[in-house]
């Protein structure tokens, strides 16, 4: 039978510790025994569940293995070590990719990656250290190279967000999961596509490619696990599950693959008969990230809850359950090298590192609770408050300081031409647009909607239809954004 495994209830924090009730459990534990037993408005999504919950980082603690990776302007989606853990890239909300260096005391930003014109949502590093792939809600994968910052190819043909891209052992190709229902298998040194792997029924979530990259694992919302060759021909599926499966982990050698699913299932099956080998469901759902330590000897598990789980993969132990984010999901999870630290993204506009090992930072959350102005309560604003919160303020920021937003500042924004803050990489479409913003535009942008006002822009398609909203928003924008625009301090604007 298959053994099951479940981690104890978290120990609950003292009322006053400043994590709101929270609970948050950083000690090692036991495991249990016991019988063995997703492209639709991405933007609308994406605003949905950041007005459920967030979470705002506490400050590392030097010296005990913590560190924060800052910078971002929205939450990090996904994040990825090197093989010798000196460096890192993390996916934003913010359309772009941070690419880091962490061989000193404290990580530095050695550059950003800007070329998505939608949310980013995985980053891998090739082999050679000296390139790397991201994928992104605008459909695409990009191929970077990393010393200059330069776009060496973009992998366009999807036809739905693009969820994660992994890149083979060899690098001489790459595999990318579409919300599409497509795999792509591409070219890396031609920047061409290969083949589309077609046969899920629904959106591809996850991929993986195999040892010496002839076989390639990939994991649907449709509730299957599914293996192809790369060569060419027939799939074969491994999994039934039931329920949407968004991440999958493999280690060839051992014989077994571990997926985590929409309904929190984590199940570890045998490559070779697909018998189940161990249940890790901790009943905390969804499953949003999985990562396979360098050695093979842990799993890393981050779920919608907050909660990051190691589980040995020695006994299928847990060796440790800690929450990680008060509120709000983990999104992405990588080992740093071979050191017992892993990097974790999430709500937050920052990722972190966390010590596995050790008892530092025991009952502490790496993510701490903390309001963000789409969390205020409705009823404590004015109608126009509420029009800028629900519309713009995942993408603007009302100060001169843009803040690494996916939208320039709104800072001085009435008499501004369309395209001119500098040090904010436009779309062609809207820097050489014939707009100022007065009034009369901003009304006419939410009445048409970008997709017609603006369209080729980055701006997602949403219009507000009552012009009453319309006319709140515009009085709420006049009283926030500072002078108009040339007058006093323009805040970054270009004359």
């Amino acid at each position: 039978m298959p053994v099951m495994r479940r981690p104890p209830p978290p120990i609950p924090l003292p009322p006053g510790d400043g994590s709101n009730g929270a609970n948050a459990d950083a000690c090692p534990v036991r495991s249990r025994r016991g019988p063995g037993d997703r492209l639709g408005s991405v933007w609308r999504c994406a605003a949905v569940a950041l007005a459920l919950a967030a979470s705002l980082p506490v400050p590392a603690r030097a010296g005990e293995g913590y560190a924060r990776l800052e910078g971002h302007g929205g939450p990090v989606k996904g994040v990825a070590a090197n093989a010798d853990g000196s460096r890192a890239l993390t996916a934003s909300f913010d359309y772009t990719v941070g690419y880091w260096d962490l061989s000193g005391a404290e990580p530095r930003l050695i550059r950003w990656l800007q070329g998505h014109e939608a949310a980013v949502n995985a980053v891998a590093f090739h082999p050679d250290g000296e390139r790397a792939l991201s994928a992104g809600d605008d459909f695409d994968v990009i191929v970077w190279d990393l010393p200059s910052g330069d776009i060496l190819h973009r992998l366009e043909g999807h036809e739905g967000k693009v969820l994660t891209a992994a890149i083979a052992p060899d690098g001489a190709s790459a595999a990318s999961a579409g919300w599409d229902g497509r795999i792509g298998l591409w070219d890396l040194e031609e920047g061409r596509l290969i083949r589309w792997l077609e046969g899920h029924r629904g959106n591809v979530n996850d991929v993986v490619f195999s040892a010496d990259g002839t076989m390639l694992w990939s994991a649907s919302y449709d509730g299957t696990v599914r293996a192809w060759p790369t060569g060419g021909g027939p799939s074969v599926q491994l999994v039934s599950h039931g329920f949407g499966v968004n991440h999958l982990v493999v280690d060839e050698a051992a014989g077994w693959l571990a997926y985590g699913a929409v309904d929190g299932a984590v199940r570890v099956i045998d490559l070779a008969t697909r018998a189940e080998v161990a249940d890790l469901t901790a009943e905390r759902r969804p499953i949003l990230a999985l990562a396979l330590a360098a050695d093979r000897t842990a799993i890393g598990v981050g779920d919608g809850q907050g909660y990051i789980s190691v589980v040995d993969t020695g006994g299928w132990d847990f060796a440790r359950d800690f929450r990680a984010a008060v509120e709000g999901p983990i999104w992405a999870l990588d080992w740093v090298g071979a050191e017992a630290r892993l990097l974790a993204g999430g709500l937050a506009d920052d990722a972190a590192i966390w010590p596995v090992t050790g008892t530092a930072g025991e009952g502490e959350a790496l993510f701490a609770a903390g309001e963000r102005h789409f969390q205020k309560d409705p009823a404590e604003m004015t109608n126009g408050e509420r029009q800028f919160v629900r519309k713009c303020s995942i993408c603007h920021t009302l100060t001169p300081d843009g803040g690494h937003r996916a939208g320039p500042t709104l800072h001085g924004l009435f008499g501004r031409p369309a395209g001119a803050v500098e040090d904010y990489s436009y779309s062609e479409a809207l820097a050489d647009a014939p707009i100022v913003w007065s009034d009369e535009t901003i009304h006419r942008l939410f009445e048409e909607g970008p997709d017609h006002f603006t369209p080729g822009s980055k701006m997602p398609m949403q219009r507000i239809k009552r012009a009453e909203d319309r006319e709140d928003l515009i009085s709420f924008l006049r009283e926030n954004t500072g002078p108009p625009y040339g007058v006093g301090d323009r805040g970054g604007h270009r004359p």
